[in-house]
């Protein structure tokens, strides 16, 4: 049994409290939550213990994963504690702003013999994971065209999340769900180029990019996280192929709060038909942890997302923001 403690009662909290509770192999013990009523809440929901003390929680409790629920500019510090105290992690996404802040996190898990899991939960989403398949076995045959989005009104979560040096605007939060899972599919992007707008706080929460990848591929990917009041969270995913073409739309309720009751189509075009392919419209935050404590498990690191992939991704979001801030075409920088 893997035992669990889960860092902030929010609704990343909630969210991975609920799919624990679905696991024969793992169980959430504790929970570490400054909220005196929200974390009374949370530990009352999940049968846990409640502490407001994080070095208090890994003194008194038994504890193998912490699973840190918390703003952004939090991670980095909660991650160093978690991996100080010999525990492994796993860490909500954005996992931080910068490289540097992302290089600091990595030398301490390395230190201390840790797994750290980052949940760039797309690669787990059950039409993405359809999605690749029909790309690696040829369904669609030559690629000619990718074009991927995710427009969502801005969140109304709280204050922190309108500061760019705190959650970083919809660059950071937003775009790079679909940036990961273009460097998924075709590896390390060799340049970029974004065009955008920023909002009144100096977010990029407006922006348009093209990556280009040494193997020819060129992808363009959408993110705006100030769609007007009521407009629907909306995915899409589009891969023309030579042979046949794969798109995915969603339309959900708002932020993604009511999955269950979105609308979701994924469907093949070619050869004059159209076939709608029956994906298991199953929750990829239960199938992304699952994954993860079974890895822990084993003792093996994640062969979904490697921290190399994570470090990969986030040097090309790097590369988004000076292209956006340039108005120029940037090489990726891996340094």
């Amino acid at each position: 049994m893997i035992r669990i403690a889960v860092i902030g009662a929010g609704f990343m909290g909630q969210t991975h409290g609920e799919a624990y509770r679905n696991m024969d192999n793992a169980q959430v013990v504790a929970v570490c939550e400054q909220n005196q009523e929200k974390g009374g809440a949370y530990a009352k929901q999940f049968q846990c213990r409640h502490y407001c003390n994080f070095d208090e929680m890994v003194a008194e409790c038994e504890i193998d994963v912490v699973d840190i629920c918390l703003p952004t500019f939090l991670h980095e510090t909660y991650v160093i504690q978690a991996a100080r105290a010999g525990k492994h992690i796993f860490c909500e996404k954005p996992v931080t702003l910068q490289v540097e802040s992302l290089d600091r996190m990595l030398a301490e898990v390395k230190k201390a013999g840790v797994f750290l899991y980052v949940g760039q939960v797309i690669r787990f989403w059950p039409e993405y994971v359809e999605a690749k398949r029909c790309l690696e076995d040829g369904t669609l045959g030559e690629l000619k065209s990718y074009y991927a989005a995710r427009l969502s009104e801005h969140p109304a979560w709280s204050p922190w999340y309108r500061r760019v040096e705190n959650s970083g605007g919809g660059l950071l939060d937003l775009h790079l769900h679909d940036v990961d899972y273009a460097c998924y599919l075709f590896g390390k992007p060799e340049k970029v180029f974004a065009i955008g707008k920023k909002n009144e706080y100096g977010a990029w929460n407006h922006v348009t990019s093209t990556l280009l990848f040494p193997n020819g591929v060129k992808t363009t990917v959408e993110g705006i996280l100030e769609m007007a009041p009521g407009y629907p969270f909306t995915m899409e995913l589009r891969m023309v192929g030579d042979r046949k073409v794969f798109e995915y739309v969603m339309k959900a309720g708002k932020n993604l709060e009511d999955v269950a009751s979105s609308q979701r189509s994924a469907c093949l075009y070619g050869d004059g038909t159209v076939e709608k392919l029956p994906v298991e419209e199953k929750d990829a935050y239960q199938a992304e942890l699952w994954h993860f404590v079974n890895c822990v498990s084993q003792g093996i690191s994640s062969p979904v997302i490697s921290t190399d992939q994570v470090r990969e991704v986030l040097c090309t979001i790097r590369a988004l923001n000076q292209s956006l801030e340039e108005e120029r075409l940037v090489t990726v920088s891996y340094q």
